[in-house]
């Protein structure tokens, strides 16, 4: 603490200031008050002190900028200062309370640089999952698409066996890759939120149709129940937490029923999936969310699947700020829900929901001209082979430009299967408006990806296009390539 007369001469100065600055109190009295203050700030500092003496107040300085106390020594330090005036007879003082602020610019400056650490450690494992994304979906997606062709090639039971474990290998690594490229993604905050207003109905017709299938396979009904009503959220994360849900209902349901609703509520609208499943014990539903945990399986014993799907589920509410509540019974089935708020911008119509049970479409297969864009040399040739056992007329080409020279001519085209990411920076979706504008609008296509972003997402709604995430399973590419020239 010291205190200064008008004119900026020190009056006195408390024990602390000799400790803080190094001189006795006997050296500072007397003192022009610029004295603690380096050389370079003293002539302008005396100026700020004349105006702050023509108009006196309670002031904080040293907040939002640097201020510098030089000791006897001449070392420097950053400080920062309440100025309180006071009058005495007639005249004005002001007392300064200073205060050491070293400890907390360090602390400042080591929480900058941690900052800015983490935002290069951020981006450094944004690149390495988007290159993991790439790099280790092609060597399977290449893998996944031989498989098929072979096991359409040989006749050989013994090899067909073999082919068979192999293929099952194969969707073991692809899955367990894509759980945890998602999870990463989650952890790193590599996924940045779009939050828009969308409908529900396309959605759960989209998630109908994925599913259509894999229920029949296993004599299960699927229901779905749409309101006609929009909602605002992120429409890409939302349909990763109702696939993860859908796959696990299915999944522990060995006979009954899976169903997808969304209901009106108080708050918004209420997802829901339910199942006539297995069911969960009490006790296990606070560990149902866990990495790896699956009901009823041991850690060391054979699994189907990963024990996954639950926390990344997790993971999304969390990021987009909902919780997933859960309602199970043993041996009666369960039921996961969440709510999500409704669009701000459009009309939620009258409520009336799109209900249906959707059953596997089975069409038969006609020889028909497909133009594939890849530019992986491995992946295109496997897909080529695989279509092409499966008798279909494939031509295939690496890039946008070639892709484009192509629909310019004359031949006929029924399909085209494009990868999203290609050569040179171009992208799938420009290959099939290029298509569109050459062949029509209606011209129907596959888009083979990995990426996750809206951009991609928006586009699902699109009745003559059909999404695809790598590595696709051959069987799932035939039905969706037969789906859709059907």
């Amino acid at each position: 603490m010291i205190i200064i007369d008008s004119s900026g001469q020190i009056l006195f100065a408390n024990r602390q200031v000799s400790t803080l600055f190094g001189y006795a109190a006997a050296e500072l009295v007397g003192s022009p008050i610029e004295i603690l203050l380096p050389e370079r700030f003293r002539a302008s500092h005396a100026g700020h002190r004349t105006a702050y003496m023509d108009n006196v107040r309670i002031r904080h300085m040293g907040s939002g900028f640097d201020l510098i106390g030089l000791r006897k020594n001449g070392t420097e330090f950053p400080v920062e200062i309440g100025l309180s005036p006071m009058k005495q007879g007639g005249e004005i003082k002001v007392a300064a309370a200073i205060r050491d602020v070293t400890e907390r610019k360090h602390a400042e400056q080591a929480l900058r640089e941690a900052r800015r650490d983490a935002e290069h450690a951020n981006l450094a494992k944004s690149r390495f999952l988007a290159t993991a994304s790439h790099d280790l979906r092609q060597p399977l997606q290449t893998l996944g698409l031989l498989n098929g062709a072979l096991r359409r090639m040989i006749r050989d039971e013994e090899c067909r066996e073999v082919l068979r474990e192999e293929e099952l290998a194969i969707d073991a690594m692809s899955r367990l890759l894509n759980a945890l490229l998602d999870i990463s993604k989650l952890e790193s905050g590599a996924i940045k939120l779009d939050l828009i207003d969308f409908e529900i109905a396309p959605l759960f017709e989209q998630l109908g149709r994925d599913f259509a299938g894999i229920a029949a396979d296993k004599g299960l009904r699927l229901a779905i129940d749409a309101p006609i009503v929009s909602v605002h959220s992120d429409p890409a994360l939302v349909t990763q937490v109702l696939r993860n849900l859908l796959s696990n209902a299915i999944k522990y349901t060995p006979q009954g029923s899976v169903e997808l609703r969304g209901d009106a509520s108080s708050n918004g609208v209420r997802f829901t999936v339910s199942d006539t499943g297995v069911g969960i014990d009490p006790e296990q539903i606070a560990l149902i969310f866990d990495e790896f945990y699956q009901i009823g399986v041991s850690p060391n014993s054979s699994r189907d699947g990963y024990g996954l799907g639950l926390s990344i589920v997790q993971r999304v509410a969390r990021l987009l700020n909902f919780d997933v509540t859960v309602d199970s019974e043993p041996g009666k089935g369960s039921q996961f829900s969440f709510e999500l708020p409704v669009a701000a911008t459009v009309n939620r119509g009258d409520g009336t929901a799109i209900s249906r049970e959707l059953p596997t479409q089975d069409v038969a297969n006609i020889t028909h001209h497909i133009l594939l864009v890849e530019d992986e040399p491995r992946v295109r040739n496997a897909m080529r082979t695989l279509l092409k056992v499966e008798g279909y007329r494939v031509t295939a080409c690496a890039t946008a430009g070639e892709a484009q020279q192509i629909l310019r001519g004359s031949d006929p085209f029924d399909l085209l299967v494009t990868d999203y990411h290609l050569e040179g920076g171009s992208t799938g979706t420009q290959v099939i408006s290029d298509a569109r504008e050459f062949r029509g609008p209606s011209f129907k296509a596959i888009l083979v990806t990995g990426d996750t972003s809206s951009a991609v997402s928006e586009m699902e709604s699109d009745a003559h296009l059909r999404i695809t995430s790598k590595p696709i399973n051959p069987d799932e590419l035939l039905a969706v390539v037969k789906e859709l020239i059907a």
